[in-house]
Parts: structure tokens; sequence; C-alpha cells
């Protein structure tokens, strides 16, 4: 009896969805949070569905619990980043530059990214209620655009992983 060995390549799916989660959050975190300032963690707690305490955007203690938590959201984030590399890395061994070109890749984190949005959309802005993506009169209309561009980016992250070769660290 012959044992044969799996010659498959590993798959990049897990560490590029990985990587697409902490770098959506990324873009969500420095761009929503930050240099738009539409939102940050706790900035719909005062009409929340679980009861958190409200803390202002617009006051300096309200503004300082909402950096902290922004803060921790943002380690997340990092954290992601770091654990979609290690994964990465722990799969490609040789030709580690290749890897980066690969549309498999980037359509993986594509995916991620938009599962991202609609987790995070899903969760903090319509069961939670904790925050919108942009607040006022409407609000859900920007919270629907945000699961929309969620979906977008799994659908395209999906159809540009399947149009590139499976990637393979041994190929030449």
């Amino acid at each position: 009896m012959a044992i044969t060995a799996d010659v498959r390549p590993r798959s990049i799916r897990l560490p590029g969805i990985v990587l697409g989660v902490g770098l959506g959050g990324f873009v969500d975190g420095i761009l929503l949070h930050q240099l738009l300032q539409w939102h940050h963690m706790l900035t719909s707690t005062d009409s929340d569905n679980i009861g958190v305490k409200y803390y202002s955007p617009y006051t300096i203690p309200g503004l300082e619990m909402n950096t902290v938590w922004d803060g921790l959201f943002h380690t997340v984030c990092w954290l992601a980043v770091l654990i979609g590399l290690a994964i990465l890395y722990s799969r490609v061994t040789r030709h580690r530059r290749r890897v980066w070109t690969s549309s498999v890749l980037w359509g993986w984190i594509l995916v991620g990214w938009g599962l991202f949005n609609l987790v995070e959309g899903l969760l903090d802005h319509h069961v939670l209620g904790i925050h919108h993506v942009r607040g006022g009169p409407y609000q859900l209309w920007w919270d629907l655009g945000f699961l929309l561009l969620g979906a977008l980016l799994v659908v395209g992250g999906y159809l540009l992983q399947r149009s590139g070769r499976p990637f393979d660290p041994d190929a030449r």
C-alpha cells in the first residue's frame, strides 16, 4: 500500500480573510472614527438596544471614553492583522514575495473586509445600536450603505480570487 502525500498547496484563504478583517477594521476606524469623526464606538449609546451608558463625543469625558473604546477596537484590528500575517507566513514558506502579487490573496482580503463590514454593521449598527456610520436623520441609509459595501466587497473579492491561479509557492 503506497502512501501518497497531498501535493496541493496550502490555502491562503484563511490568512487572507483574517488580514481583510483587520485591514477593513483599520479603514473603518481611521476613516470614519478619526478622520471624518462621524462616529466612535459608543456614540449612539443614548439610544442603543442594550443599555450602555452614554458618552457624548461632544464633551471631554465623553470623547475620552469613546477614544478608549476606539483604541480597544484598533487593538483588535491590529491583532487580526498580526494573526493573518502569522498564518500566511506559516503557510507560505518559499517565494514569499510572490504571494503579495496573487489575485487570490487580494481577493480573500477583500472578502475579509466585506465580512468585517457585514458583521460589524449588523452587530454594532443594528442589533446593539451602539453606533451608526453617520448618526442623524439618514443614519439608516448610511448603515444600509455600509452593509451594501460589505456585500459588494465579499462578492468582488470572491470573484477576484476565483480569477487567479491558486497560489503555489513552489511554482516558477
